[in-house]
């Protein structure tokens, strides 16, 4: 089912609308997203969830990706109460952090644009050939993204992608090869985020209240029950994270981390 459009604003000469933004509107937008979503993308969902679940039953670990405000819905995937143990984040900021660059890059505007970071990061990664990565993009677009996902499928891993299609497909692509983050991907998730992102009018032009964040972290989500369900199934145990914030969480968590040591990094 797809989801209804916005109710419709009466636009000014300027192309925003006279009223100002309706946040029950976005409500109800974000509302039928979550309720239509899972229908929808039962398929890729699921095979994301098996590429996850094989990944956890051979011993490896699953790689998330995300820059800007996509890091948030990395941080969905790796390293969280509820989420999956064997996981790592992997951010602009390592090139810093583990890649021995000088701080000041991380001021540069255009990092996220720049391929050759791409490289940095997976070089000072923590990988091994059977992991997994996810890369979380809403505009899938941009060169780091293009390029860290290139060359996960040349080194042969499994690349699931968590993007927008509207946006991408109507956005300019800025990898000097042309490609998107989705022409690359095993399997694509869509966040179902308009292009632009942001969902309702405002007077003068422009809009306000995202929608890619919510969308892409119930996908991120969904796709996690799904794979700790589908090792249950086989007889596994899966490997979940407590939160550190209730008794015994913490020794539950370091036992856990302990049968991937020196292949799961602690924050970042």
């Amino acid at each position: 089912m797809a989801v209804e459009p916005l109710e419709p604003a009466a636009l000014d000469p300027t192309g925003g609308t006279t009223s100002p933004p309706d946040p029950d509107a976005y409500v109800r937008h974000i509302a039928r997203l979550v309720q239509d979503m899972p229908v929808e993308q039962a398929e890729p969902i699921g095979k994301a969830a098996v590429l996850v679940a094989a990944t956890l039953s051979r011993g490896d670990v699953v790689q998330a990706f995300g820059s800007g405000h996509s890091e948030a819905v990395a941080m969905e995937i790796a390293g969280r109460a509820g989420g999956l143990v064997p996981t790592n984040r992997l951010t602009l900021r390592d090139i810093v952090l583990y890649g021995g660059a000088d701080r000041s890059e991380l001021e540069r505007y255009d990092l996220e644009r720049d391929p050759a970071v791409a490289h940095r990061i997976l070089d000072a990664a923590p990988v091994e050939d059977g992991d997994l990565f996810v890369i979380v993009s809403s505009s899938g677009v941009n060169g780091v993204v293009v390029e860290l996902a290139a060359l996960v499928k040349e080194r042969g891993h499994d690349l699931i992608a968590i993007t927008s299609l509207e946006h991408s497909r109507a956005a300019a692509a800025r990898h000097p090869s042309g490609r998107k983050l989705y022409d690359l991907a095993d399997v694509v998730l869509d966040n179902r985020a308009p292009y632009g992102d942001a969902i309702l009018p405002l007077p003068g032009g422009g809009a306000v209240a995202a929608v890619s964040t919510i969308t892409s972290a119930l996908l991120a989500q969904l796709v996690v029950v799904r794979a700790v369900a589908e090792l249950l199934a086989s007889g596994q145990a899966p490997p979940v994270y407590l939160s550190a914030n209730v008794p015994e969480g913490d020794a539950h968590n370091l036992a856990l981390e302990a049968r991937y040591a020196g292949r799961i990094r602690r924050g970042g």
